[in-house]
């Protein structure tokens, strides 16, 4: 009976385990993308030059802005 207790609690504490680490990592990481987003503006201007357009500053913006509108929506 008490090898039963034994395996049921480990189990138990794998499992909240886990899970626990999966939401801790999730937070991370977003907290980490938000101080970091993974493109800023002089990104966004090269990528631009290199596609053979002439970035203007209010194209750059609303690009920005948009990418900023679509991950505050997820």
């Amino acid at each position: 009976m008490d090898l039963i207790w034994v395996i049921l609690i480990g189990v138990g504490a794998l499992i909240a385990g886990v899970a626990l680490g999966f939401f801790i990592a999730r937070k991370y990481m977003m907290n980490y993308l938000k101080k970091n987003p993974p493109i800023n503006e002089q990104m966004l201007r090269t990528l631009m030059m290199q596609m053979g357009q002439k970035p203007s500053q209010k194209k750059i913006n609303q690009m920005m802005r948009s990418m900023n509108n679509q991950n505050n929506n997820k």
